[in-house]
């Protein structure tokens, strides 16, 4: 399973790529493997403020459909567009061409709260 060490995860699987004051998120390989092949990929929150743990979108698989939780809190700014014409991006791609949302966040604090690689390897083993 690949977890890069430069990520933030959450224990919904999430990670978080901090860049400043805003970050990308997207789902774990862990994730996109334990859901199959995703088929479709909904975000309907852009321009909104949403709390850590939050649902801002939802992901569907072949077999099932998700919710998508927000590892911080922040203001949504961007959709992958890339996905909605290539949402298999996620299984292929997770951690770069398969990210889900750019997000501003509201409380940098927040993301020290968030598991490292490490820690977040433990969880899945």
């Amino acid at each position: 399973m690949n977890v890069p060490n430069d990520l933030k995860y959450s224990s919904d699987h999430e990670w978080l790529r901090v860049e400043g004051k805003e970050a990308y998120v997207g789902i774990t390989d862990f994730a996109q493997n334990e859901l199959g092949d995703i088929v479709f990929v909904e975000v309907d929150t852009i321009d909104e403020t949403l709390n850590k743990e939050e649902v801002f979108g939802t992901i569907e698989a072949v077999k099932t459909v998700s919710d998508l939780l927000l590892p911080v809190g922040g203001t949504i700014l961007e959709f992958n567009n890339r996905l909605e014409a290539e949402p298999e991006l996620i299984n292929s791609d997770p951690y770069v061409s398969g990210w889900i949302v750019k997000i501003k966040i509201s409380a940098i604090e927040e993301v020290d709260n968030l598991l490292d690689a490490q820690a977040y390897r433990e969880l899945i083993s």
